[in-house]
Protein backbone atom coordinates (compact mmCIF):
# COMPACT_ATOMS: atom_id res chain seq x y z
CA UNK A 1 0.00 0.00 0.00
CA UNK A 2 2.55 2.26 0.81
CA UNK A 3 4.71 1.70 -2.66
CA UNK A 4 0.92 2.60 -4.30
CA UNK A 5 0.89 5.82 -2.23
CA UNK A 6 4.46 7.29 -2.98
CA UNK A 7 3.71 5.97 -6.81
CA UNK A 8 0.54 8.28 -6.72
CA UNK A 9 2.09 10.80 -4.82
CA UNK A 10 4.89 11.35 -7.53
CA UNK A 11 2.96 10.52 -10.56
CA UNK A 12 0.68 13.70 -9.62
CA UNK A 13 3.30 16.10 -7.76
CA UNK A 14 5.98 16.14 -10.10
CA UNK A 15 3.73 18.43 -12.64
CA UNK A 16 1.26 19.94 -10.35
CA UNK A 17 2.30 20.87 -7.13
CA UNK A 18 -1.07 20.98 -5.58
CA UNK A 19 -3.00 18.43 -6.51
CA UNK A 20 -3.97 15.18 -4.53
CA UNK A 21 -4.20 11.84 -6.61
CA UNK A 22 -8.24 11.56 -6.14
CA UNK A 23 -8.78 15.60 -6.52
CA UNK A 24 -6.20 16.80 -9.34
CA UNK A 25 -8.74 19.17 -10.57
CA UNK A 26 -8.10 21.51 -7.28
CA UNK A 27 -5.39 22.30 -9.11
CA UNK A 28 -7.10 25.06 -10.74
CA UNK A 29 -7.59 27.16 -7.88
CA UNK A 30 -4.83 29.57 -7.29
CA UNK A 31 -5.23 30.74 -3.65
CA UNK A 32 -2.92 33.80 -3.98
CA UNK A 33 -5.76 35.62 -5.72
CA UNK A 34 -7.45 35.27 -1.86
CA UNK A 35 -4.62 37.74 -0.32
CA UNK A 36 -5.79 40.81 -1.37
CA UNK A 37 -4.09 43.90 -0.69
CA UNK A 38 -1.51 43.55 1.86
CA UNK A 39 -1.11 46.76 3.15
CA UNK A 40 -2.06 45.16 6.47
CA UNK A 41 1.76 43.25 6.62
CA UNK A 42 5.21 43.68 6.70
CA UNK A 43 6.33 41.35 3.51
CA UNK A 44 10.23 40.76 2.66
CA UNK A 45 11.10 39.06 -0.61
CA UNK A 46 14.25 36.73 -1.66
CA UNK A 47 16.23 36.98 1.38
CA UNK A 48 19.08 34.78 0.82
CA UNK A 49 19.71 32.68 3.83
CA UNK A 50 22.85 30.59 2.10
CA UNK A 51 24.17 30.96 -1.08
CA UNK A 52 23.27 29.84 -4.51
CA UNK A 53 20.02 29.17 -6.40
CA UNK A 54 16.68 28.67 -5.07
CA UNK A 55 18.26 29.09 -1.41
CA UNK A 56 16.01 32.15 -0.29
CA UNK A 57 12.99 32.75 1.69
CA UNK A 58 10.01 35.25 2.13
CA UNK A 59 8.78 36.75 5.22
CA UNK A 60 5.39 38.07 6.17
CA UNK A 61 4.82 39.65 9.27
CA UNK A 62 2.21 41.51 11.00
CA UNK A 63 2.08 45.09 11.59
CA UNK A 64 -0.54 45.33 14.44
CA UNK A 65 0.53 43.50 17.93
CA UNK A 66 2.79 43.93 20.55
CA UNK A 67 5.58 42.21 21.26
CA UNK A 68 7.64 39.65 19.25
CA UNK A 69 5.41 37.27 17.78
CA UNK A 70 5.47 33.37 17.04
CA UNK A 71 7.09 32.02 14.08
CA UNK A 72 6.12 29.44 11.58
CA UNK A 73 8.37 27.98 8.99
CA UNK A 74 6.37 26.54 6.10
CA UNK A 75 7.72 23.92 3.87
CA UNK A 76 5.76 23.37 0.89
CA UNK A 77 5.28 20.03 -1.10
CA UNK A 78 5.78 19.32 -4.95
CA UNK A 79 7.28 15.79 -4.37
CA UNK A 80 10.55 17.34 -4.30
CA UNK A 81 10.49 18.20 -7.72
CA UNK A 82 8.29 21.29 -7.90
CA UNK A 83 6.56 23.84 -5.65
CA UNK A 84 7.94 27.69 -4.63
CA UNK A 85 7.44 30.11 -2.02
CA UNK A 86 5.68 32.51 -4.68
CA UNK A 87 3.07 29.82 -5.05
CA UNK A 88 2.74 29.58 -1.39
CA UNK A 89 2.09 33.50 -0.53
CA UNK A 90 -1.60 33.15 0.52
CA UNK A 91 -0.83 30.84 3.31
CA UNK A 92 1.91 33.25 4.40
CA UNK A 93 -0.48 36.14 3.91
CA UNK A 94 -3.01 33.68 6.46
CA UNK A 95 -0.59 33.44 8.91
CA UNK A 96 0.82 36.90 9.19
CA UNK A 97 -2.94 37.87 9.80
CA UNK A 98 -3.45 34.95 12.52
CA UNK A 99 -0.58 36.80 14.23
CA UNK A 100 2.59 34.59 13.34
CA UNK A 101 5.37 35.36 11.70
CA UNK A 102 5.52 33.52 9.00
CA UNK A 103 8.89 31.86 6.81
CA UNK A 104 8.42 30.31 3.69
CA UNK A 105 11.82 29.40 2.03
CA UNK A 106 13.02 28.18 -1.64
CA UNK A 107 14.66 24.88 -1.35
CA UNK A 108 16.48 22.68 -3.92
CA UNK A 109 14.17 20.53 -5.77
CA UNK A 110 14.56 17.85 -8.94
CA UNK A 111 17.03 17.23 -10.30
CA UNK A 112 19.49 18.70 -8.72
CA UNK A 113 17.61 18.77 -5.26
CA UNK A 114 18.32 14.95 -4.39
CA UNK A 115 18.33 13.34 -0.73
CA UNK A 116 19.62 15.26 1.25
CA UNK A 117 20.22 18.45 -0.18
CA UNK A 118 16.34 19.92 0.15
CA UNK A 119 16.88 18.65 4.06
CA UNK A 120 20.07 20.74 4.65
CA UNK A 121 18.55 23.42 2.35
CA UNK A 122 15.76 23.43 5.06
CA UNK A 123 17.62 23.05 7.96
CA UNK A 124 19.68 26.15 6.84
CA UNK A 125 16.29 27.86 6.46
CA UNK A 126 15.66 27.24 10.04
CA UNK A 127 19.28 28.39 11.27
CA UNK A 128 18.61 31.49 9.37
CA UNK A 129 15.23 32.02 10.80
CA UNK A 130 16.91 31.52 14.28
CA UNK A 131 19.78 33.08 14.36
CA UNK A 132 17.54 36.35 12.41
CA UNK A 133 13.97 36.51 12.82
CA UNK A 134 13.69 39.40 15.61
CA UNK A 135 14.69 41.05 13.09
CA UNK A 136 11.93 41.10 11.14
CA UNK A 137 9.38 41.44 14.33
CA UNK A 138 9.35 37.39 15.11
CA UNK A 139 10.54 35.23 18.44
CA UNK A 140 13.67 33.15 17.46
CA UNK A 141 12.02 30.88 20.70
CA UNK A 142 8.93 29.92 19.52
CA UNK A 143 9.67 28.37 16.34
CA UNK A 144 7.21 25.98 14.51
CA UNK A 145 7.89 23.89 11.43
CA UNK A 146 5.40 23.07 9.31
CA UNK A 147 5.61 21.08 5.98
CA UNK A 148 2.73 19.59 3.18
CA UNK A 149 3.23 16.50 1.75
CA UNK A 150 6.53 15.80 0.74
CA UNK A 151 7.40 19.11 3.17
CA UNK A 152 5.49 17.38 6.00
CA UNK A 153 8.41 14.55 5.18
CA UNK A 154 11.04 17.11 5.50
CA UNK A 155 9.92 18.84 8.72
CA UNK A 156 9.53 15.53 10.38
CA UNK A 157 13.06 14.87 9.07
CA UNK A 158 14.40 17.70 11.09
CA UNK A 159 12.55 16.77 14.12
CA UNK A 160 13.81 13.14 14.30
CA UNK A 161 16.76 13.14 12.73
CA UNK A 162 19.33 15.65 14.44
CA UNK A 163 22.34 15.13 11.77
CA UNK A 164 19.96 17.99 9.54
CA UNK A 165 19.92 20.57 12.18
CA UNK A 166 22.86 19.70 14.58
CA UNK A 167 25.06 20.73 11.07
CA UNK A 168 23.61 24.19 11.39
CA UNK A 169 24.59 24.24 15.22
CA UNK A 170 20.72 23.44 16.21
CA UNK A 171 19.23 21.04 18.70
CA UNK A 172 15.42 20.33 17.38
CA UNK A 173 13.90 19.60 20.70
CA UNK A 174 15.79 22.74 22.28
CA UNK A 175 15.44 25.08 19.47
CA UNK A 176 11.86 23.90 17.75
CA UNK A 177 9.24 24.66 19.86
CA UNK A 178 6.65 22.12 17.73
CA UNK A 179 6.35 20.35 14.67
CA UNK A 180 3.13 20.06 12.21
CA UNK A 181 3.19 17.82 9.57
CA UNK A 182 -0.21 17.94 6.93
CA UNK A 183 -0.94 14.61 4.74
CA UNK A 184 2.93 13.41 4.88
CA UNK A 185 4.49 10.50 3.60
CA UNK A 186 6.80 9.56 6.16
CA UNK A 187 8.71 6.34 5.23
CA UNK A 188 9.47 6.45 1.18
CA UNK A 189 11.02 2.44 1.70
CA UNK A 190 10.43 0.55 -0.76
CA UNK A 191 11.65 3.08 -3.37
CA UNK A 192 9.05 2.58 -6.38
CA UNK A 193 9.25 4.95 -9.77
CA UNK A 194 12.45 6.61 -11.73
CA UNK A 195 12.62 9.88 -10.22
CA UNK A 196 12.05 8.18 -6.60
CA UNK A 197 14.97 6.13 -7.44
CA UNK A 198 16.71 9.24 -8.41
CA UNK A 199 16.14 11.41 -5.17
CA UNK A 200 16.60 8.46 -2.79
CA UNK A 201 18.12 5.51 -4.29
CA UNK A 202 21.11 4.13 -5.66
CA UNK A 203 24.50 6.11 -4.17
CA UNK A 204 22.46 8.51 -2.28
CA UNK A 205 22.59 6.31 0.71
CA UNK A 206 19.11 7.10 2.33
CA UNK A 207 17.93 5.93 5.38
CA UNK A 208 14.42 6.68 6.83
CA UNK A 209 13.41 8.67 9.28
CA UNK A 210 12.45 6.32 11.49
CA UNK A 211 16.15 4.91 11.67
CA UNK A 212 16.70 7.97 13.87
CA UNK A 213 14.19 8.23 16.06
CA UNK A 214 15.32 8.60 19.72
CA UNK A 215 12.70 10.07 21.98
CA UNK A 216 14.46 13.77 21.33
CA UNK A 217 12.46 15.15 19.10
CA UNK A 218 10.32 18.14 19.54
CA UNK A 219 6.71 17.39 19.82
CA UNK A 220 5.19 16.05 17.00
CA UNK A 221 1.42 16.66 15.52
CA UNK A 222 0.80 14.78 12.52
CA UNK A 223 -2.41 15.35 10.55
CA UNK A 224 -4.15 13.56 7.84
CA UNK A 225 -7.44 13.35 5.53
CA UNK A 226 -9.15 9.49 5.23
CA UNK A 227 -9.26 10.40 1.61
CA UNK A 228 -5.49 11.18 1.45
CA UNK A 229 -5.08 8.83 -2.39
CA UNK A 230 -1.48 10.75 -1.89
CA UNK A 231 0.68 10.19 1.08
CA UNK A 232 -2.03 7.38 2.62
CA UNK A 233 -4.30 7.86 6.22
CA UNK A 234 -1.76 5.05 7.59
CA UNK A 235 1.25 7.13 6.97
CA UNK A 236 0.80 9.79 9.98
CA UNK A 237 -0.56 7.37 12.78
CA UNK A 238 2.76 4.87 11.83
CA UNK A 239 5.00 8.02 12.02
CA UNK A 240 3.36 9.12 15.38
CA UNK A 241 3.55 5.81 17.03
CA UNK A 242 7.03 5.35 15.77
CA UNK A 243 7.98 8.22 17.64
CA UNK A 244 6.27 7.29 21.30
CA UNK A 245 8.12 4.06 21.49
CA UNK A 246 10.99 6.15 21.67
CA UNK A 247 9.65 8.33 24.39
CA UNK A 248 8.68 10.84 21.76
CA UNK A 249 5.15 12.82 22.32
CA UNK A 250 3.87 12.84 18.91
CA UNK A 251 0.02 12.12 17.90
CA UNK A 252 -1.96 12.04 14.13
CA UNK A 253 -5.49 13.15 13.95
CA UNK A 254 -7.23 11.72 11.22
CA UNK A 255 -10.22 13.47 9.39
CA UNK A 256 -13.16 11.84 7.60
CA UNK A 257 -14.14 13.32 4.14
CA UNK A 258 -10.59 15.22 4.14
CA UNK A 259 -8.30 14.82 1.16
CA UNK A 260 -4.77 15.13 0.80
CA UNK A 261 -4.96 18.96 -0.49
CA UNK A 262 -7.04 19.73 2.06
CA UNK A 263 -5.01 19.52 4.93
CA UNK A 264 -3.01 22.66 3.97
CA UNK A 265 -5.65 24.71 2.63
CA UNK A 266 -7.39 24.07 5.87
CA UNK A 267 -4.19 25.31 7.70
CA UNK A 268 -4.08 28.16 5.02
CA UNK A 269 -7.25 29.10 6.39
CA UNK A 270 -9.61 28.13 3.82
CA UNK A 271 -12.90 26.87 5.58
CA UNK A 272 -14.01 23.22 5.27
CA UNK A 273 -16.61 22.97 7.31
CA UNK A 274 -17.66 21.54 10.84
CA UNK A 275 -16.70 17.84 10.00
CA UNK A 276 -12.57 19.60 10.00
CA UNK A 277 -11.64 20.90 12.45
CA UNK A 278 -7.77 21.06 11.58
CA UNK A 279 -7.28 24.63 12.59
CA UNK A 280 -8.97 24.57 16.26
CA UNK A 281 -6.56 21.60 16.85
CA UNK A 282 -3.51 22.81 15.60
CA UNK A 283 -4.53 26.03 17.50
CA UNK A 284 -4.81 23.69 20.68
CA UNK A 285 -1.60 21.74 19.92
CA UNK A 286 0.47 25.15 19.83
CA UNK A 287 -1.23 26.51 22.94
CA UNK A 288 -0.17 23.14 25.19
CA UNK A 289 3.04 24.00 24.02
CA UNK A 290 2.87 27.11 24.70
CA UNK A 291 2.78 29.62 21.39
CA UNK A 292 -0.09 32.13 20.98
CA UNK A 293 -0.18 34.27 18.14
CA UNK A 294 0.01 37.64 18.87
CA UNK A 295 -3.62 38.57 20.22
CA UNK A 296 -4.34 41.87 18.17
CA UNK A 297 -2.99 40.33 14.57
CA UNK A 298 -5.07 37.52 15.69
CA UNK A 299 -8.62 39.58 16.40
CA UNK A 300 -7.68 41.76 12.91
CA UNK A 301 -8.00 38.76 10.72
CA UNK A 302 -11.16 37.61 12.48
CA UNK A 303 -13.60 38.87 10.24
CA UNK A 304 -11.21 37.85 7.29
CA UNK A 305 -10.86 34.75 7.99
CA UNK A 306 -14.78 34.41 8.36
CA UNK A 307 -15.29 34.94 4.70
CA UNK A 308 -13.35 32.65 3.78
CA UNK A 309 -10.44 34.55 2.91
CA UNK A 310 -6.52 33.68 4.04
Amino acid sequence: MLRRSVACLLSVFFAMSTAGCKRAPEVEIDHNLSIGSTHDLNIARDVAYAPGPRRSLDVYAPKAGDGAAPVIVYIYGGAWASGSKEESAWIGASLARRGFVAVIPDYRIYPEGLWPLFLQDNAAAVAWTRRTIAHYGGDPNQIVLVGHSSGAFNVFSLAVDRRWLEAEGLDPKNDVRAVIGLSGPYSMLPLDGRREHAIFGKGRNYTEPYAHIDGRSPPLLLLVGAEDGAAGPWNSPEAAENVRKKGGEAEAILYPSVSHADTRDAFGGLPLGSNAPILKDISAFLARHGVSPRAQAQAGAASTLEQGRP
